[in-house]
């Protein structure tokens, strides 16, 4: 086989494939009994054609019939008269009448033959187009049934097209949904640890501290005066609460190395002559 012969060969075979991967088997045999009924309306128009040909020349035999019959009278007419040269004229025109008379005969008589013949095979033809308009309504019938029954099948196990997609469009969902969920708890672990409070605040470490001692004078006040509507005279601070104090001020006023700033120890006086 030559090269040109083997790509043509290929081409048909993968139109084929392709004809035959998009062809649909009811709308196929739609068009054949649609062929088929063409070709029986075909049949029937050729007899009715030729029906009228045989009633024409039936037409033009009976004109001639009735030319003999009036060649007859004529030439009888002609014997009364003594014309027998006009009554030899009447039965030669009636002997040619006679025999086109034949010949319309046995041309009527073959078109006779023709259309019993179309007539038998019109039919037969409509015979078998009923018989497969039965057969086609059944396989169309069947057709349809296996292609639902494909498509419930198919849904069922999660096997076609669409399924998968949706399947995988399911998936990307959940994991989607999975990921904002951890997202939501770990914003929510941040915010628990006041992590974002630390990230908006302008406040800084001093800050913080000095704020915690003002909210714990507040509450010691606060304690100072329950215990006095109570009658019970306030506690004497302990060493052990005087002492870390102590070494937050002094810790306070030390400078990065450990040794005291006396400019930061000078305003540190001012501050306290001014609180005091």
């Amino acid at each position: 086989m030559g090269i040109l012969s083997r790509a043509s060969y290929v081409i048909r075979s993968k139109l084929n494939a392709i004809i035959g991967s998009a062809e649909d088997p009811s709308e196929t045999l739609d068009y054949s009994y649609e062929k088929m009924r063409d070709e029986l309306q075909d049949v029937k128009q050729g007899i009715a054609d030729l029906t009228t040909q045989k009633k024409r020349l039936e037409i033009q035999k009976r004109r001639l019939e009735e030319n003999v019959e009036k060649h007859n009278e004529q030439a009888r007419e002609a014997v009364r008269q003594d014309r027998e040269d006009l009554a030899r004229q009447a039965l030669e025109k009636k002997k040619q009448k006679m025999q086109q008379i034949e010949e319309l005969e046995g041309q009527i008589a073959n078109l006779q033959n023709t259309q019993d013949d179309l007539v038998s095979k019109k039919d037969q033809l409509q015979g078998r187009i009923e018989r497969f308009r039965t057969e086609k309504e059944t396989m169309k019938a069947r057709y349809e049934a296996a292609e639902a029954s494909s498509r419930v099948s198919e849904a069922l196990s999660g096997v076609g097209d669409e399924m998968e997609d949706t399947s995988r469009a399911i998936e990307r969902a959940r994991e989607r949904t999975e990921e904002m969920e951890a997202r939501s708890e770990a914003m929510d672990e941040l915010a628990d640890t006041g992590a974002f409070d630390d990230a908006l605040s302008d406040e800084d470490e001093i800050d913080k501290q000095l704020r915690s001692s003002r909210a714990d004078t507040e509450i010691e006040a606060e304690l100072d005066t329950l215990r006095a509507e109570m009658g019970k005279e306030p506690e004497a601070e302990t060493e052990a609460e005087t002492e870390p104090e102590a070494e937050t001020n002094g810790s306070g006023s030390a400078g990065e190395d450990g040794s005291e700033d006396p400019e930061v120890e000078a305003e540190l006086e001012e501050l306290r002559e001014e609180d005091s």
